[in-house]
């Protein structure tokens, strides 16, 4: 038997080696598995508002020598859009350059914001290139995309690692999200202010986190909205242990107030 012929029989039986071989029934394993790793992640949800996006991050912390506010699962993409992500964090840190890249970019070509339309496709088209080679594989994570500008308002959309986005007024990634959802489809999005919403998203983040399983956390808290002049954008970012200056109430009180 020829050596291409042995390759071939090799791929053929083990499908679920390579992100560029379907299988018979006309799956790629390696995408599942990279799927996987995002459910056995934290939670993180992003909400839409009248005024803004509002992002929450279960971050769990897996040894008490962890020093706190490290890892970061909340990023600054630029100067009006924010991600939120779950799955493995290394991915998402690249992942997380390369928006930054490509609003950076943008900006250099046009001389203005990018639109999060066109940003969420850019980054998808990136991560769905790596599910198309056997030589590279998936990305193991999922992100959450919000931006906020004078023109489009208030966008929200949340790409996978096979690569296809979505825009969402509320959606959750990461092992509780079908419980997140569940507390989000409550929410009176359309009607609520980032003021409002932000101590929802925190309520969301107590009552889908497993004390049973994973006891402690970090809950990272940042919204996307516009600054206090109407005409500057801003992201402002607390983690658990901080004073929310806006809304006068650390998240502590907001645990006890559930």
């Amino acid at each position: 038997m020829s050596t291409i012929n042995l390759i071939t029989s090799y791929f053929i039986k083990h499908y679920d080696l390579s992100a560029s071989t379907f299988s018979p029934d006309g799956r790629v394993f390696q995408v599942e598995y990279a799927m996987k790793a995002v459910e056995n992640s934290s939670t993180a949800i992003g909400i839409r508002c009248k005024d803004g996006i509002v992002f929450g991050v279960e971050k769990l912390v897996l040894s008490k020598l962890y020093e706190d506010g490290s890892n970061k699962r909340i990023f600054n993409i630029d100067r009006h859009v924010g991600m939120a992500v779950a799955g493995l964090l290394a991915d998402a840190r690249s992942l997380a350059e390369v928006a930054r890249e490509e609003a950076s970019n943008f900006r250099s070509n046009y001389g203005h914001d990018i639109p999060l339309k066109h940003l969420s496709d850019r980054v998808a088209m990136y991560v769905h290139a790596y599910t198309l080679y056997s030589a590279v594989r998936p990305f193991g994570c999922s992100f959450i995309l919000g931006s906020y500008d004078k023109d489009d308002g208030p966008q929200l959309y949340m790409v996978d690692p096979s690569g296809i986005s979505y825009g969402y007024w509320g959606c959750a990634i990461g092992k509780a999200k079908q419980a997140a959802k569940t507390e989000i489809e409550k929410l009176q999005m359309k009607e609520m202010t980032c003021r409002e919403l932000v101590k929802e998203v925190a309520k969301i983040i107590y009552i889908v986190h497993d004390e049973v399983k994973d006891k402690a956390f970090e809950l990272e808290l940042s919204w996307v909205g516009e600054g206090k002049n109407q005409s500057k954008l801003s992201i402002d970012r607390v983690s658990d242990s901080d004073r929310d200056v806006q809304t006068g109430t650390t998240f502590t009180e907001l645990h006890e107030q559930i």
